[in-house]
This record gives structure tokens, sequence and C-alpha cells, in this order.
């Protein structure tokens, strides 16, 4: 990493070193909140938009140059490897993920097959291209997590109580192990791309991870993403790791190897240092639905998030899950300033 990005604001609160503010950036700051995204986007399909790399270039931007943010998140989606591998998947809008053939059994786990370099050459592309856009600030790789992306596969789509996955979890474990351990891989060289192009961090999102017990979690899912994290560990980049509704999950999830780990709203910061244990950074954690409230109430919320992420070893503000579509950007633009104003040492 080059040492101007080394000793950016974001990567050294990663790194739980001394600030002269709070940095912040925001799940899904690029994206259907923006009009700008949402020109660039019109007549696109998402995968064809992720895998073309001057659109994937303008859209990481768009927040960078709005908002001023301190850190870029790579513009794409958990479903890209998969894609790239040969998976028949599409994204459907208002919808999701939905996968032409669902995995239920060993033959179905069998088609996933390794992800090489040269399967997504648009993302090294994008991450070199952005690079030289981007300037000081870091750009934030990521990838889906294990179970998430097991669950699309195992459901066929987007679902609410994951039935299906929980089923061959409890049902098959050995089956299980097999699809993590054969998603753990992907997902692992799906990141070690982008941090080799150049990305100064990477975010694991295991999005509805939420939806097993902390004990479930130990045995079925933190084996594959504690070697997600190790196989990243060369590389030097901080690592963050994400979930929603994983507030009972945060301790087991400390355990796996990041970094700094991820908060949603629902468990105030001072408590979730309590949870994730020492040797953390932690970054979170607005309810992005406050953002839709009047000003004043925007500002008292992430004050109270700035104080009680004082508690942690490092703090990364961000919102406890991505930005809604119907959020004015005025508003983020306005907590941006005030998150760097109200945190200056």
């Amino acid at each position: 990493m080059n040492p101007q990005l080394a000793d950016s604001v974001f990567v050294r609160a990663c790194r739980r070193e001394p600030v002269p503010h709070t940095p912040v950036w925001y799940m899904r700051q690029a994206g259907r909140s923006l009009p700008e995204y949402r020109r660039a986007r019109e007549g696109v399909e998402m995968l064809t938009a992720c895998a073309t790399p001057d659109l994937v270039v303008e859209i990481t931007m768009q927040p960078v140059r709005r908002y001023g943010v301190d850190a870029a998140i790579f513009f794409s989606d958990i479903v890209v490897p998969l894609k790239a591998i040969g998976v028949d998947l599409d994204i459907k809008p208002g919808v999701g993920p939905v996968v032409a053939t669902p995995i239920r059994d060993r033959a179905g786990a069998a088609v996933l097959r390794p992800l090489e370099p040269g399967d997504v050459p648009y993302v090294t592309e994008s991450v070199e291209a952005l690079l030289k856009e981007l300037g000081g600030t870091p750009l934030i790789g990521f990838a889906g997590g294990p179970f998430t992306l097991a669950s699309y596969l195992i459901e066929g789509g987007p679902s609410k109580n994951h039935d299906r996955t929980k089923a061959m979890m409890y049902g098959d474990p050995e089956l299980w192990h097999e699809l993590m351990d054969r998603l753990g891989a992907i997902t692992l060289a799906f990141l070690r791309v982008q941090a080799e192009a150049g990305a100064s961090a990477v975010q694991l999102f295991d999005s509805w991870v939420g939806a097993v017990a902390p004990q479930d979690y130990r045995t079925y899912v933190l084996p594959h993403t504690a070697k997600i994290f190790a196989g990243l560990a060369d590389l030097g980049v901080p690592r963050i790791h994400f979930g929603v509704g994983t507030g009972e999950l945060l301790g087991v999830m400390g355990e796996a190897g990041a970094d700094v780990v991820g908060v949603d709203w629902r468990v105030p910061l001072d408590e979730a240092a309590l949870r994730v244990g020492a040797g953390k950074a932690l970054q979170g954690n607005l309810d992005p639905a406050v953002l839709l409230a009047p000003w004043e109430v925007v500002e008292e919320r992430a004050r109270e998030v700035l104080e009680r992420g004082r508690v942690a070893e490092g703090h990364v503000f961000n919102l406890g899950h991505g930005v809604l579509p119907s959020t004015d950007p005025d508003q983020l633009a306005r907590l941006t300033d005030l998150v760097h104003e109200a945190s200056a040492r």
C-alpha cells in the first residue's frame, strides 16, 4: 500500500492508530439514492454495470465527489464472483439475486469451481483505474460472506427464514461444509484480486448470517470465515467483517480474524465493544432510517454514535446497514461534515 493511503484517516482508524477525526463512509453510498447513479445506470443491468470498468469507476467515485467521505467502496455485487464462474443467476430489480438452478445436493455443489483472476479481468482493470482517480482516498474491496452466498444458492433467491439453508446445515453437515468450503475459497480469491490490484482494505458482507444462533455460527460458519481472513493476512490490508442482525454473534464474529467488526444499528457501540472484545476497531452504526427524519434528529443520533464509539479502540463511522434508496443525498453530505467536525481531536 502506498504510504499516503497507509497514512489515511480511514486506514489508521482500522488499525486502531490515533486519527485527527473519526473517518466516515457509508455502506451503499454509491447507489439508488443518488440521481447521478440513476442516470449512469439507466438501461444497464446490474451485472453488466459491475463488469464495465468505466461505469464501475464512475459509480464508485460519485459519493467521494459529492460527500467527501474518507473511503470509497468498490461498486460491485456479492454475486459477481458466482456469475464469473458460470452460475446461472440474475439480479431481478426489486427482488435481488435469483438463481436458475438452486443447489440442493452434491452434484449441485460440485458445479462451484475455483475463481481465477482471469475470470474477473474487469475487476482488476476497474481497481487500477480507480486508484488513479482516488489519489489519497482509500478504496475498500468487498465480497459476500459464505453463509449469505450459500443461502442465495440453496434458496434460489432472497429468503425470509432461510429454511432450506438451515435444513441443509442441520440435516447434511457434510454437504454444508463442502459447499461452504467452495464458497469460502471463491470469496477469498475475489477479495485477493481486489487487494492485489490495489484496494486499501476489504470488507466481508455476511448480510444474512444473523439468522443463525451463536453456537451454530461457531460450528457451521466460523471455520470458513476464519479461513478467508487468515488467507488475506499476508496482504497487510485491514479486514472488515459485517453482518445484519448479528448483535448476539459479535463475540464469536470477533474471533474470526477481522481487524474491524461492523455493527448494525441494534446494539450501541459501547456495548458492542464489550461483546467484540479487545484488539478490534468497530465500524458503524447509525440506523439508516434516521436519515429520513429531520436534520435535528440525525444530528442528535450521530453525536450519540460518535460518543459511544469513543469506547472502541478505533472507530469508523458508518450506518448500521446500507443507505436507503429514498435518502436525501443532502442529509448524507451534512452528516459527513458533522462527523468530521464533531469528532475533530
